[in-house]
């Protein structure tokens, strides 16, 4: 018999939007500062852990109907792609290009392929993680 934890699940809908919003500022600040996508990616992963505490697993598959492997799969591609693209260029691996360009209304964007290599690393994280809470919160 499961209890209902209505103040756990009000309180879960605030705090992951919060969580997640986090996650995201400190995704896009690990250039300057630290974090990225390795801190990232935890932080997403422990908002998602606390979905699955304060619902079931179902429930949570229903929201986020995501396969965590291939996640995984997508992350390695974009981690590996960026690093390799170098090679194209002859430049050592891992080597990242950046640039300026002016977008009409947010104006002027400094880009960095190391973003890219960031998200690669921010999918792996959620993924592997979430394939390994999943794996043990599947077990009966």
């Amino acid at each position: 018999m499961k209890t209902s934890d209505l103040i756990l699940q009000t309180a879960t809908k605030l705090i992951l939007f919060l969580i997640v919003l986090f996650s995201v500022y400190i995704f896009f600040a690990g250039h300057y500062t630290p974090g990225g996508g390795f801190v990232g990616g935890l932080l997403t992963s422990g908002a998602i852990l606390l979905l699955l505490l304060a619902f079931d697993m179902k429930t949570v598959q229903t929201i986020l109907p995501f396969n965590y492997l291939y996640m995984v799969a997508l992350g390695l591609l974009f981690a590996i792609g960026t690093g390799a693209g170098a090679l194209l260029f002859n430049t050592p691996f891992l080597t990242h290009a950046f640039g300026d360009i002016h977008v009409p209304v947010l104006g002027k964007l400094h880009l960095h392929t190391a973003t890219l290599f960031d998200l690669g690393v921010y999918l792996v994280v959620v993924g592997v993680t979430m394939s390994i809470i999943q794996t043990i919160g599947g077990d009966e």
